[in-house]
């Protein structure tokens, strides 16, 4: 039957989905997390929460892509609406993160993955094929299914697409391109699935993710394989205007300059201009004022932001957790003074033996595995009080650690 159904909303557009109307909610405040434990997230009064979904182990390779006919990996589906309901049951709104990771199985990528892709697969997440019916047949599975009309399998309200695409070499892989064919290609791949996201919930959000690099890009890499996240966002926004405008959002992470240095509000390299290298907590407002421009305004008003990335280190010294709980109400301040961003997604919920020697886990990993939780850190505390009538003081504990005098500073 949900086959059927499928096929009708494909043919017919809306009228046959059912399309939700509800408005986009507006929760209590930007408290978000991307979730590792669910019910301690819960525990932790988030209203936000990031899940990633992995584009690739949804495929089942019975699927006959020549003839448009696509079967679904049902039990990861299942994963992730036991990751999904707990959370949207409870009124918290969840952001999936649709990324393509490499498989290394030639027929899964080929399928998947942009034509394009390095073949050797060094590289994070890939840009996703649009030259075959796959992207839509997906979407529309997932749209349909966390769209409210299945409250068995909860609600998705927000869709991530891609990882840092700015990034295209590393996280959003087509081979080595051009800024203008990076953006191009992203552009019909984002197209594609706010269309499908569109037949079954009208006011549902999709946003484009974009590193911390503004008017620079990515260190040692070639225009080929990196650009500055403004120019790829203003090249975006003038593709989309060209082909047909639509509500586009911004999904922005903005990391300290070093990402091993957990004193955002010592960043060096950033200023408060347009031409600033990195955008991160320091200089946030840049990214506001550049989506207030006419050109980039949708209906009149501007882009919706999200931080939907984003952690601060755990330095191995004495001070070290005072310094990353300190960032944390650091960020915490500076994002409560700017209206248009909607969600901090903390990332992450424990700290993961795989992400370079970083450590921005509200929680320790257990000692030699990968991110199983062994304990608390101080941050856990203060991230438990962000939003409350306990706030203020927790918060304002940590004013002297940044050097500030008040948090306005």
């Amino acid at each position: 039957m949900r086959q059927l159904l499928l096929l009708l909303c494909l043919a017919f557009g809306t009228f046959a989905c059912g399309q939700n109307t509800e408005p986009f909610p507006t929760p209590p405040n930007q408290k978000g997390l991307q979730v590792q434990m669910v019910d301690d997230a819960l525990t932790l009064g988030i209203h936000h929460a990031g899940i990633n979904i992995n584009l690739a182990a949804l495929l089942d390779l019975k699927s006959k892509p020549e003839t448009g006919e696509f079967v679904f990996n049902q039990s990861y589906l299942a994963s992730l609406d036991r990751q999904i309901k707990p959370l949207s049951d409870q009124g918290v709104l969840v952001y999936t993160i649709l990324i393509a990771y490499p498989s290394k199985d030639p027929a899964r990528d080929g399928i998947v993955l942009h034509p394009g892709h390095r073949k050797d697969h060094k590289f994070s997440v890939g840009a996703v094929n649009t030259t075959n019916r796959f992207l839509d047949a997906v979407i529309s599975l997932l749209a349909e299914r966390w769209s409210g009309a299945h409250p068995e399998h909860g609600r998705v309200w927000g869709w991530i697409i891609g990882n840092e695409v700015n990034s295209h070499f590393l996280w959003n892989n087509m081979g080595l391109v051009s800024l203008e064919t990076a953006a191009s290609e992203y552009e019909k791949a984002y197209r594609i699935t706010h269309a499908a996201i569109r037949r079954h919930s009208q006011h549902a959000r999709t946003y484009v993710s974009f590193d911390h690099h503004w008017a620079g890009s990515m260190h040692n890499v070639s225009p080929q394989e990196a650009t500055p996240g403004r120019d790829f966002l203003d090249t975006f926004a003038r593709l989309v205007r060209e082909r047909g405008d639509f509500d586009w959002n911004v999904a922005w992470h903005p990391y300290p300059e070093d990402l091993g240095n957990p004193r955002a509000w010592a960043d060096q390299s950033i200023t408060t201009d347009d031409n600033s290298n990195k955008v991160t907590f320091k200089n946030l407002q840049v990214l506001a004022q550049h989506l207030a421009k006419p050109e980039l305004l949708f209906q009149g008003k501007p882009r919706r932001i999200i931080l939907s990335e984003q952690g601060f280190q755990t330095l191995l010294t004495p001070e070290g957790e005072k310094l990353q709980a300190a960032a944390y109400a650091y960020a915490w301040e500076k994002t409560q003074t700017l209206p248009s961003v909607d969600a901090f997604i903390y990332h992450r919920h424990v700290d993961h033996a795989h992400e370079g020697g970083l450590r921005l886990g509200l929680w320790r990993n257990a000692p030699n595995s990968v991110a199983d939780p062994h304990s608390k850190k101080l941050i856990y505390d203060l991230f438990n009080k962000a939003g409350t009538p306990d706030w203020r003081a927790a918060a304002d504990a940590l004013l002297p650690v940044t050097g500030l005098k008040t948090w306005n500073d």
